[in-house]
């Protein structure tokens, strides 16, 4: 009983933060699932993946509610939805699948520097040409490509990267979020595959597992993250503009540096 209530927390908090900010959830989801899981006894080797495999099946249930509720405040602009979907699907595969190839230290340090340039690009309010418009068709998909493939393997819903791309474009912050919710969704169907795919060969898995899907860990986190989701959509259209975009550049420059910490205190 006292996994079922930290996983019904933790998908309460994932989804509130999802909501609101368009990032899925998966910042918050997979640290903690990798300690939910240790402390129930699973095999040391396969932790981390069954954390990020768990986490991206969350997405799923909570971008899909969270889009929801910016749609209904014409936040989400289906044009680039459409458009990126393409890239997303395929990176999000690539990413999942080749997973345990690329150093985990490299990326991660990769991905924590461009979080920090983004939240301090937001933060700074550095902004972009007046004439910056979206890029063609191909921009876009490459755009896809690599939301999709870092987004896997690092288990986000594309939030910290869609949001300052669409920023940067001149997408009002509202909409670049409300946009972001939505493209959360074939991010998580792609990487989900992915991790399912990976983890059908792989031994020592708790019984209940479907690849790297802990399916008892899904289920309950996504039953109160469905209902948080639309609840931080609708805090995000109900304050202010200017402090929306100051929550969220603080929001990625903790967790870029929550990781930055995690990869020294390995390497020292």
């Amino acid at each position: 009983m006292e996994w079922v209530l930290a996983y019904l927390l933790l998908g309460a908090l994932a989804g509130l933060f999802g909501g609101m900010f368009g990032i899925g959830g998966g910042t918050l989801l997979v640290p903690v699932l990798f300690l939910l899981f240790e402390k129930q006894g699973f095999h040391l080797t396969h932790l981390l993946h069954l954390a990020l495999g768990t986490s991206m099946s969350v997405i799923l249930f909570t971008a899909l509610s969270s889009m929801w509720k910016h749609h209904q405040h014409h936040a989400v602009n289906w044009s680039v939805v459409r458009q990126i979907t393409p890239g997303i699907l395929l990176g999000t595969l690539l990413g999942a699948l080749f997973a345990t190839s690329i150093a985990p230290q490299s990326l991660a340090i990769f991905f924590a520097g461009f979080v920090l340039l983004a939240a301090l690009q937001i933060l700074l309010n550095i902004r972009p040409q007046a004439t910056r418009q979206l890029p063609n068709m191909a921009g876009m998909t490459l755009t896809g490509v690599f939301t999709g493939w870092l987004s896997s393997l690092v288990s986000i819903g594309g939030g910290t990267i869609i949001v300052p791309f669409l920023l940067w474009c001149n997408v009002p912050v509202r909409n670049a979020i409300g946009t972001s919710a939505a493209i959360g969704f074939p991010v998580a169907m792609g990487g989900t595959i992915g991790y399912i795919v990976t983890g059908l060969s792989v031994h020592n898995l708790p019984p209940s597992s479907l690849g790297f899907v802990y399916w008892p860990a899904l289920i309950w986190v996504a039953l109160t993250s469905v209902f948080t989701a639309p609840l931080g959509a609708k805090i995000t259209h109900q304050i202010e503009i200017a402090l929306l975009r100051k929550l969220f550049a603080i929001l990625l420059m903790v967790l870029a540096g929550k990781m930055l910490l995690k990869i020294f205190a390995v390497t020292l």
